[in-house]
Protein backbone atom coordinates (compact mmCIF):
# COMPACT_ATOMS: atom_id res chain seq x y z
CA UNK A 1 0.00 0.00 0.00
CA UNK A 2 1.27 3.51 -0.86
CA UNK A 3 1.10 5.98 2.02
CA UNK A 4 1.43 9.79 1.86
CA UNK A 5 5.18 9.66 2.54
CA UNK A 6 5.71 7.13 -0.25
CA UNK A 7 3.59 9.20 -2.62
CA UNK A 8 5.68 12.25 -1.82
CA UNK A 9 8.89 10.35 -2.45
CA UNK A 10 7.49 9.03 -5.72
CA UNK A 11 6.42 12.51 -6.82
CA UNK A 12 9.85 14.01 -6.11
CA UNK A 13 11.55 11.09 -7.79
CA UNK A 14 9.25 11.40 -10.80
CA UNK A 15 10.08 15.12 -11.12
CA UNK A 16 13.80 14.39 -10.85
CA UNK A 17 13.60 11.58 -13.37
CA UNK A 18 11.59 13.80 -15.70
CA UNK A 19 14.29 16.45 -15.61
CA UNK A 20 17.01 13.89 -16.25
CA UNK A 21 15.06 12.28 -19.09
CA UNK A 22 14.30 15.65 -20.66
CA UNK A 23 17.96 16.59 -20.83
CA UNK A 24 18.98 13.08 -21.95
CA UNK A 25 16.40 12.97 -24.72
CA UNK A 26 17.42 16.42 -25.97
CA UNK A 27 21.02 15.31 -26.33
CA UNK A 28 19.98 11.90 -27.65
CA UNK A 29 17.83 13.39 -30.42
CA UNK A 30 20.66 15.68 -31.51
CA UNK A 31 23.33 12.99 -31.82
CA UNK A 32 21.21 10.19 -33.31
CA UNK A 33 21.72 9.54 -37.03
CA UNK A 34 19.06 8.13 -39.28
CA UNK A 35 19.28 4.36 -39.48
CA UNK A 36 19.18 2.45 -42.75
CA UNK A 37 17.01 -0.64 -42.77
CA UNK A 38 17.67 -3.84 -44.71
CA UNK A 39 16.06 -2.34 -47.83
CA UNK A 40 18.37 0.68 -47.72
CA UNK A 41 15.74 3.22 -46.71
CA UNK A 42 15.93 5.38 -43.60
CA UNK A 43 13.72 4.72 -40.64
CA UNK A 44 12.43 8.29 -40.65
CA UNK A 45 10.59 7.43 -43.90
CA UNK A 46 8.93 4.29 -42.59
CA UNK A 47 5.69 5.61 -41.08
CA UNK A 48 3.98 4.52 -37.91
CA UNK A 49 5.00 1.53 -35.81
CA UNK A 50 3.10 -1.75 -35.91
CA UNK A 51 2.52 -3.97 -32.88
CA UNK A 52 2.76 -7.76 -33.16
CA UNK A 53 1.67 -10.46 -30.77
CA UNK A 54 4.29 -13.11 -29.99
CA UNK A 55 2.65 -16.32 -31.21
CA UNK A 56 4.10 -18.26 -28.28
CA UNK A 57 1.11 -16.96 -26.33
CA UNK A 58 -1.27 -18.38 -28.93
CA UNK A 59 0.46 -21.74 -29.14
CA UNK A 60 -2.77 -23.41 -28.00
CA UNK A 61 -4.50 -22.26 -31.19
CA UNK A 62 -4.09 -23.26 -34.82
CA UNK A 63 -2.54 -20.75 -37.21
CA UNK A 64 -5.96 -19.92 -38.60
CA UNK A 65 -7.48 -19.39 -35.14
CA UNK A 66 -4.43 -17.47 -33.91
CA UNK A 67 -4.69 -15.07 -36.86
CA UNK A 68 -8.38 -14.42 -36.22
CA UNK A 69 -7.81 -13.94 -32.48
CA UNK A 70 -4.87 -11.56 -33.02
CA UNK A 71 -6.92 -9.56 -35.51
CA UNK A 72 -9.95 -9.38 -33.21
CA UNK A 73 -7.83 -8.21 -30.28
CA UNK A 74 -6.45 -5.43 -32.46
CA UNK A 75 -2.87 -6.42 -33.27
CA UNK A 76 -1.22 -5.33 -36.51
CA UNK A 77 0.75 -8.52 -37.03
CA UNK A 78 2.14 -11.76 -35.63
CA UNK A 79 5.68 -12.62 -34.58
CA UNK A 80 5.49 -16.27 -35.58
CA UNK A 81 7.36 -19.02 -33.74
CA UNK A 82 9.49 -21.06 -36.17
CA UNK A 83 11.26 -23.38 -33.76
CA UNK A 84 10.96 -26.70 -31.98
CA UNK A 85 7.50 -26.84 -30.41
CA UNK A 86 6.45 -23.69 -32.25
CA UNK A 87 3.68 -23.03 -34.72
CA UNK A 88 6.12 -23.90 -37.50
CA UNK A 89 8.72 -26.64 -37.11
CA UNK A 90 12.09 -25.75 -38.70
CA UNK A 91 12.23 -29.04 -40.59
CA UNK A 92 8.87 -28.23 -42.22
CA UNK A 93 9.50 -24.54 -42.86
CA UNK A 94 9.50 -24.73 -46.67
CA UNK A 95 5.91 -25.97 -46.79
CA UNK A 96 4.37 -24.75 -43.53
CA UNK A 97 5.68 -21.19 -43.30
CA UNK A 98 4.28 -20.06 -46.69
CA UNK A 99 0.90 -21.53 -45.79
CA UNK A 100 0.92 -19.84 -42.37
CA UNK A 101 1.92 -16.46 -43.81
CA UNK A 102 -0.87 -16.68 -46.38
CA UNK A 103 -3.42 -17.37 -43.62
CA UNK A 104 -2.13 -14.48 -41.48
CA UNK A 105 -2.16 -12.06 -44.41
CA UNK A 106 -5.64 -13.19 -45.39
CA UNK A 107 -6.76 -12.15 -41.89
CA UNK A 108 -5.44 -8.66 -42.62
CA UNK A 109 -2.31 -8.95 -40.48
CA UNK A 110 1.40 -8.62 -41.22
CA UNK A 111 4.32 -11.01 -40.58
CA UNK A 112 7.32 -8.71 -40.28
CA UNK A 113 9.37 -11.21 -38.28
CA UNK A 114 9.69 -14.73 -36.94
CA UNK A 115 11.18 -16.11 -33.73
CA UNK A 116 13.62 -18.97 -34.18
CA UNK A 117 15.91 -21.18 -32.14
CA UNK A 118 18.90 -20.26 -34.31
CA UNK A 119 22.11 -19.96 -32.30
CA UNK A 120 24.70 -20.01 -35.09
CA UNK A 121 25.19 -21.06 -38.70
CA UNK A 122 25.48 -24.63 -37.39
CA UNK A 123 21.89 -24.68 -36.07
CA UNK A 124 19.98 -27.33 -38.02
CA UNK A 125 17.82 -25.91 -40.84
CA UNK A 126 19.10 -22.36 -40.21
CA UNK A 127 19.81 -21.57 -43.87
CA UNK A 128 16.51 -23.05 -45.01
CA UNK A 129 14.55 -21.06 -42.43
CA UNK A 130 16.23 -17.80 -43.49
CA UNK A 131 15.87 -18.48 -47.19
CA UNK A 132 12.18 -19.31 -46.86
CA UNK A 133 11.48 -16.28 -44.67
CA UNK A 134 13.17 -13.96 -47.16
CA UNK A 135 11.17 -15.40 -50.04
CA UNK A 136 8.02 -14.52 -48.11
CA UNK A 137 9.08 -10.92 -47.54
CA UNK A 138 9.99 -11.43 -43.87
CA UNK A 139 12.94 -9.14 -43.16
CA UNK A 140 13.71 -9.85 -39.49
CA UNK A 141 14.05 -12.87 -37.26
CA UNK A 142 14.75 -13.28 -33.58
CA UNK A 143 17.58 -15.48 -32.38
CA UNK A 144 19.89 -15.90 -29.40
CA UNK A 145 19.96 -17.16 -25.82
CA UNK A 146 23.72 -17.80 -25.88
CA UNK A 147 25.16 -18.62 -22.42
CA UNK A 148 28.20 -17.50 -20.45
CA UNK A 149 29.79 -20.71 -19.10
CA UNK A 150 30.55 -20.40 -15.39
CA UNK A 151 34.09 -21.73 -15.87
CA UNK A 152 35.05 -19.22 -18.58
CA UNK A 153 35.90 -15.54 -18.27
CA UNK A 154 33.60 -12.93 -19.82
CA UNK A 155 36.27 -11.44 -22.10
CA UNK A 156 37.39 -14.89 -23.22
CA UNK A 157 33.80 -15.85 -24.02
CA UNK A 158 33.17 -12.68 -26.03
CA UNK A 159 36.34 -13.22 -28.05
CA UNK A 160 35.28 -16.80 -28.68
CA UNK A 161 31.84 -15.69 -29.92
CA UNK A 162 32.97 -12.99 -32.35
CA UNK A 163 33.69 -15.39 -35.26
CA UNK A 164 30.28 -17.01 -34.64
CA UNK A 165 28.57 -13.63 -34.91
CA UNK A 166 30.50 -12.72 -38.06
CA UNK A 167 29.57 -16.00 -39.73
CA UNK A 168 25.90 -15.59 -38.86
CA UNK A 169 25.90 -12.01 -40.16
CA UNK A 170 27.31 -13.31 -43.46
CA UNK A 171 24.58 -15.96 -43.69
CA UNK A 172 21.93 -13.32 -42.95
CA UNK A 173 23.35 -11.09 -45.68
CA UNK A 174 23.27 -13.97 -48.12
CA UNK A 175 19.53 -14.34 -47.46
CA UNK A 176 18.87 -10.60 -47.08
CA UNK A 177 17.37 -10.88 -43.61
CA UNK A 178 18.33 -9.29 -40.29
CA UNK A 179 19.00 -11.51 -37.27
CA UNK A 180 17.97 -9.70 -34.08
CA UNK A 181 19.51 -11.04 -30.88
CA UNK A 182 16.87 -10.94 -28.13
CA UNK A 183 17.99 -9.38 -24.85
CA UNK A 184 17.07 -11.29 -21.69
CA UNK A 185 18.02 -10.72 -18.04
CA UNK A 186 19.70 -12.72 -15.32
CA UNK A 187 23.09 -14.30 -14.68
CA UNK A 188 24.95 -16.30 -17.28
CA UNK A 189 23.21 -14.91 -20.37
CA UNK A 190 24.96 -13.17 -23.25
CA UNK A 191 22.97 -10.04 -24.07
CA UNK A 192 21.59 -9.46 -20.58
CA UNK A 193 24.04 -6.57 -19.88
CA UNK A 194 23.47 -5.35 -23.50
CA UNK A 195 26.91 -3.70 -23.65
CA UNK A 196 28.25 -7.16 -24.54
CA UNK A 197 26.11 -7.26 -27.70
CA UNK A 198 27.38 -3.83 -28.65
CA UNK A 199 30.91 -5.20 -28.26
CA UNK A 200 30.20 -8.38 -30.22
CA UNK A 201 28.55 -6.54 -33.12
CA UNK A 202 31.31 -3.97 -33.64
CA UNK A 203 32.35 -3.97 -37.30
CA UNK A 204 29.25 -5.91 -38.38
CA UNK A 205 26.53 -4.37 -40.52
CA UNK A 206 23.35 -3.79 -38.43
CA UNK A 207 21.30 -4.51 -41.53
CA UNK A 208 22.20 -8.17 -41.04
CA UNK A 209 22.87 -8.66 -37.33
CA UNK A 210 21.29 -6.48 -34.69
CA UNK A 211 19.45 -6.26 -31.36
CA UNK A 212 15.88 -7.09 -30.41
CA UNK A 213 15.70 -4.84 -27.36
CA UNK A 214 13.42 -6.11 -24.60
CA UNK A 215 12.69 -3.11 -22.37
CA UNK A 216 11.32 -5.34 -19.61
CA UNK A 217 14.53 -7.33 -19.34
CA UNK A 218 16.62 -4.18 -19.84
CA UNK A 219 14.85 -2.56 -16.88
CA UNK A 220 15.50 -5.65 -14.77
CA UNK A 221 19.20 -5.28 -15.54
CA UNK A 222 19.30 -1.48 -15.14
CA UNK A 223 16.19 -0.23 -13.37
CA UNK A 224 17.13 3.37 -12.67
CA UNK A 225 19.46 4.63 -15.35
CA UNK A 226 20.92 1.48 -16.89
CA UNK A 227 18.09 1.01 -19.37
CA UNK A 228 18.51 4.63 -20.50
CA UNK A 229 22.22 4.12 -21.15
CA UNK A 230 21.80 0.74 -22.84
CA UNK A 231 19.06 2.14 -25.09
CA UNK A 232 21.42 4.91 -26.14
CA UNK A 233 24.32 2.49 -26.57
CA UNK A 234 22.60 0.17 -29.06
CA UNK A 235 20.38 2.75 -30.74
CA UNK A 236 22.03 2.13 -34.12
CA UNK A 237 21.77 -1.66 -33.71
CA UNK A 238 18.18 -1.78 -32.46
CA UNK A 239 15.98 -3.37 -35.13
CA UNK A 240 13.18 -4.77 -32.95
CA UNK A 241 11.54 -4.00 -29.61
CA UNK A 242 9.87 -6.41 -27.18
CA UNK A 243 7.54 -5.20 -24.41
CA UNK A 244 6.77 -6.68 -21.02
CA UNK A 245 6.50 -5.39 -17.44
CA UNK A 246 7.48 -6.62 -13.98
CA UNK A 247 7.67 -5.95 -10.25
CA UNK A 248 10.27 -7.15 -7.76
CA UNK A 249 9.26 -9.99 -5.42
CA UNK A 250 11.19 -12.22 -3.07
CA UNK A 251 11.71 -15.66 -4.51
CA UNK A 252 11.48 -17.60 -1.22
CA UNK A 253 12.85 -20.70 -2.86
CA UNK A 254 10.36 -20.66 -5.74
CA UNK A 255 11.50 -19.85 -9.25
CA UNK A 256 9.02 -17.20 -10.41
CA UNK A 257 11.36 -15.83 -13.07
CA UNK A 258 11.09 -17.05 -16.64
CA UNK A 259 14.82 -17.43 -17.13
CA UNK A 260 17.36 -19.92 -15.70
CA UNK A 261 19.08 -19.28 -12.39
CA UNK A 262 22.48 -20.09 -11.01
CA UNK A 263 21.73 -21.51 -7.56
CA UNK A 264 25.36 -21.11 -6.57
CA UNK A 265 24.65 -17.37 -6.36
CA UNK A 266 21.82 -17.88 -3.86
CA UNK A 267 19.29 -16.45 -6.29
CA UNK A 268 16.67 -19.00 -5.27
CA UNK A 269 16.07 -16.87 -2.15
CA UNK A 270 16.68 -13.44 -3.66
CA UNK A 271 14.48 -10.62 -4.89
CA UNK A 272 13.64 -11.44 -8.48
CA UNK A 273 11.48 -10.01 -11.28
CA UNK A 274 7.86 -11.12 -11.35
CA UNK A 275 6.16 -10.43 -14.67
CA UNK A 276 2.92 -8.46 -14.50
CA UNK A 277 0.38 -6.79 -16.83
CA UNK A 278 1.88 -4.06 -18.99
CA UNK A 279 1.73 -0.67 -17.29
CA UNK A 280 1.40 -2.08 -13.77
CA UNK A 281 5.09 -2.58 -13.03
CA UNK A 282 8.50 -0.94 -13.01
CA UNK A 283 9.05 -0.24 -16.72
CA UNK A 284 9.06 3.42 -17.77
CA UNK A 285 7.26 2.92 -21.08
CA UNK A 286 6.68 6.64 -21.60
CA UNK A 287 10.37 7.49 -21.20
CA UNK A 288 11.42 4.54 -23.34
CA UNK A 289 9.09 5.38 -26.21
CA UNK A 290 10.24 8.98 -26.10
CA UNK A 291 13.75 7.66 -26.81
CA UNK A 292 12.37 5.34 -29.50
CA UNK A 293 10.73 8.35 -31.14
CA UNK A 294 13.95 10.39 -30.96
CA UNK A 295 15.86 7.56 -32.60
CA UNK A 296 13.51 7.26 -35.57
CA UNK A 297 13.04 3.54 -34.90
CA UNK A 298 10.83 1.67 -37.41
CA UNK A 299 11.24 -2.04 -36.67
CA UNK A 300 8.64 -4.50 -35.40
CA UNK A 301 7.28 -4.03 -31.87
CA UNK A 302 6.34 -7.26 -30.09
CA UNK A 303 4.03 -7.44 -27.09
CA UNK A 304 4.72 -10.34 -24.71
CA UNK A 305 2.41 -11.83 -22.08
CA UNK A 306 4.48 -13.75 -19.53
CA UNK A 307 2.74 -12.99 -16.25
CA UNK A 308 0.77 -15.52 -14.16
CA UNK A 309 -2.95 -16.03 -14.57
CA UNK A 310 -3.12 -16.43 -18.34
CA UNK A 311 -4.07 -20.08 -18.26
CA UNK A 312 -0.73 -21.36 -19.51
CA UNK A 313 -0.54 -18.96 -22.47
CA UNK A 314 2.25 -17.15 -20.62
CA UNK A 315 4.40 -20.27 -20.96
CA UNK A 316 3.44 -21.22 -24.49
CA UNK A 317 1.29 -24.13 -23.36
CA UNK A 318 -0.79 -25.91 -25.97
CA UNK A 319 -3.87 -26.08 -23.77
CA UNK A 320 -5.59 -23.21 -21.96
CA UNK A 321 -6.88 -23.51 -18.38
CA UNK A 322 -8.92 -20.28 -18.61
CA UNK A 323 -11.49 -19.26 -21.19
CA UNK A 324 -10.35 -17.88 -24.51
CA UNK A 325 -12.34 -14.72 -23.78
CA UNK A 326 -10.50 -14.15 -20.47
CA UNK A 327 -7.17 -14.39 -22.26
CA UNK A 328 -8.28 -12.10 -25.06
CA UNK A 329 -9.52 -9.52 -22.55
CA UNK A 330 -6.13 -9.52 -20.78
CA UNK A 331 -4.26 -9.17 -24.07
CA UNK A 332 -6.55 -6.37 -25.26
CA UNK A 333 -6.05 -4.51 -21.97
CA UNK A 334 -2.26 -4.59 -22.35
CA UNK A 335 -2.43 -3.67 -26.02
CA UNK A 336 -4.70 -0.72 -25.24
CA UNK A 337 -2.22 0.55 -22.66
CA UNK A 338 0.74 0.23 -25.04
CA UNK A 339 -1.12 1.94 -27.87
CA UNK A 340 -1.97 4.81 -25.55
CA UNK A 341 1.67 5.37 -24.60
CA UNK A 342 2.82 5.07 -28.19
CA UNK A 343 0.09 7.44 -29.36
CA UNK A 344 1.31 10.03 -26.89
CA UNK A 345 4.67 9.88 -28.64
CA UNK A 346 3.03 9.97 -32.10
CA UNK A 347 4.44 6.56 -32.91
CA UNK A 348 1.11 5.14 -34.11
Amino acid sequence: MINEFTQGMMSRRTLLMGAVMSSTLHAFAKDTPEIADAAGTTTSDSGKLKICVFSKHLQWASINDAAVIARDIGFDGIDLTVRAGGHILPEQVETDLPAAVEIIHRAGLETPMITTDIMSVQTPHAATVLKTANQLGIRQYRWGFVPYPADQGIVERLNELKPQMKALAALNQEHQICGMYHTHSGPGLVGAPIWDLWTLFQGLDPRWIAVNYDIGHATVEGGYGGWVDSTRLVKNQMRGIALKDFTWQQNNGKNIHADPFDKSLGIENAWVPHWCPTGQGMVNFSGFFAMVKANGFSGPVQLHFEYPGLGGAENGNKKLTISQQELMDAMRRDLTYVRGVMRDQQLI
